[in-house]
């Protein structure tokens, strides 16, 4: 998510692996096909908006790409327009419609996602669908929110985010302050009008241009609430939601990074568990606890001196580069033995593999970062209310006593919300409960680190037509990560709009 370490790295998409081949495209447009739905506009003014056409071009391997305008303001229809970059692979088969997938962040990038189709979505799905992606306002090549150079953005994500003095306190304090004021400077017309709210919309008045009568969606992590404040806003335009790694929407969002921080520590309990079992495995201790000790004296030898760094670029790798890089591969099981070798050479002093680890959770590429990082913070800051500076050392003590060697990470990681230059045009309600909406499937893993799966029971619970759908495994978000249970149950759905029965469990992957 959604929280401290989304602010400093978004939570990445559902599988590491992917995310490093996911490419980029450009977007352009003419060839007009299948126009909009006949319907009638949710409010006045819209109308040019839900009566456009898409006009799509050729982008490269089968992908077309398009422009979607809509409005800056809601409130204001009539005044300034921004674009937002769309792309989809046709469906292969027998087609249905469309579906709209994103992969959480906030602040990932629905086009790169969608380019990865074949990677994150199985052939019958591709078969019946064209699968469309978008980045969301103020992501990526949606009209992107700006703040800091990627000098300043590495500066910021090397601060101390578990202070140990007065001094360290004041540089995060001081970074969290400059990290809001360049978004004032450089985004300040846009930060109130990049919340979920309005992304929501823009995504019906996709749903609109796409011609399909009800929306069709696949929403992991942040994009699951994305997909609930749609289902909420628009009960009636649901066609099939599933939403895979959900967030608790009535939680505060510094009780989001508590929690969250607890996952991680969930999640490397069971990476340890599993490691202990592999010859390979780096830890001297024999036991869990014994290596979690470990862990931790990894972090604050870095915190003391920084690991090194082989790459040439002559940054240090701090604590907090070596937490992000050990958060980065619990994302996927399938990324364990790359942290079981980075790990290995950490504990001899070499930092490097973490590093490259970290650069991808933060979206760092030769040396030069993507938008995710402040499109991240941007929307996290207007979606909920967080408060003063004065509430982040408490918070943060609780969040080290629960979560020990990723609580203070994460619950600092939102402090520049604290000084936020905008606040939401438009507020997320409080109770998400989409009456109305046809069945909603909700997808939770029991061991997932970065959204737990006690915010998936909740979600499920809070919409008024809720499925819940658990799977016995490890890692963020479950359809398409080898579970053939998950996935049978999840394309039926998707397809033929037949939810599994409510409780369903998907067994452990042996």
């Amino acid at each position: 998510m959604i929280g401290g370490v989304g602010g400093r790295g978004r939570l990445r998409l559902a599988a590491a692996a992917v995310a490093v081949a996911l490419l980029g495209t450009g977007c352009a447009g003419a060839g007009e096909e299948r126009p909009p739905s006949a319907e009638t506009p949710p409010a006045p003014g819209l109308a040019p908006y839900y009566s456009q056409r898409l006009d799509w071009s050729g982008c490269g391997d089968g992908f077309e790409c398009a422009e979607l305008q809509v409005p800056l303001d809601y409130d204001r229809p009539d005044g300034e327009r921004i674009e937002i970059s769309v792309i989809r692979l046709p469906a292969s088969g027998d087609r249905i419609g469309s579906l709209i997938i994103n992969p959480g962040g906030p602040g990932g990038s629905g086009i790169e996602y969608a380019r990865a189709a074949r990677s994150v979505l199985t052939p019958r799905l591709r078969e019946r669908f064209d699968t469309v992606g978008f980045d969301p306002r103020g992501v990526g090549r949606s009209t992107p929110v700006e703040c800091l150079d990627d000098d300043e953005l590495d500066d910021y994500v090397t601060l101390d985010a578990s202070p140990d003095d007065a001094d360290e306190s004041e540089a995060l304090r001081e970074g969290a302050k400059a990290f809001a004021a360049g978004c004032r400077e450089k985004s300040a017309r846009l930060l109130p009008h990049v919340g979920t709210v309005d992304a929501a919309r823009d995504m019906d008045v996709l749903r609109a241009a796409l011609g399909d009568e009800g929306l069709t969606y696949l929403g992991k992590s942040y994009g699951t609430f994305l997909g609930a404040v749609y289902a909420d806003l628009f009960p009636g335009k649901v066609r099939a939601l599933a939403l895979d790694g959900a967030l608790d929407p009535r939680l505060s969002p510094l009780e989001l990074n508590r929690t969250q921080a607890e996952g991680f520590e969930v999640a490397m309990r069971s990476f340890i568990e599993d490691c202990l079992g592999d010859e390979g495995c780096p830890f001297r201790s024999g036991d869990v606890d014994g290596a979690l000790r470990e862990v931790t004296d990894l972090l604050d030898r870095a915190d003391r001196e920084p690991l090194r760094n082989t790459t040439g670029d002559g940054r240090e790798v701090t604590e907090s580069w070596t937490a992000l890089g050990i958060l980065a591969p619990l994302y996927d099981r399938r990324s364990w033995p790359a942290l079981r070798q980075a790990l290995g050479e950490a504990f001899r002093g070499d930092g490097t593999t973490l590093l490259r680890m970290a650069d991808l959770l933060v979206d760092r590429r030769g040396g030069g970062y993507s938008n995710q990082t402040e499109a991240n913070m941007a929307i996290n800051c207007v979606d909920h209310v967080y408060p003063e500076e004065d509430a982040y050392a408490e918070a943060a003590e609780r969040a080290a006593r629960l979560a020990p060697r990723f609580g203070e990470h994460v619950m600092w990681g939102s402090l520049p919300c604290a000084f936020w230059p905008a606040e939401n045009s438009r507020s997320v309600d409080e109770r998400l409960d989409a009456e109305g909406a046809p069945p909603i499937l909700v997808i939770g893993t029991l061991r997932d680190p970065a959204t737990p799966y006690r915010w998936s029971q909740a979600l499920a619970e809070e919409l008024s037509s809720g499925v819940l759908l658990s799977f016995d495994g490890d890692g963020h978000t479950a359809y398409f990560t080898g579970s053939s249970c998950v996935d049978r149950a999840v394309d039926t759905y998707l397809i033929d709009v037949k939810p599994p029965a409510d409780g369903t469990t998907c067994p452990k992957i042996s």
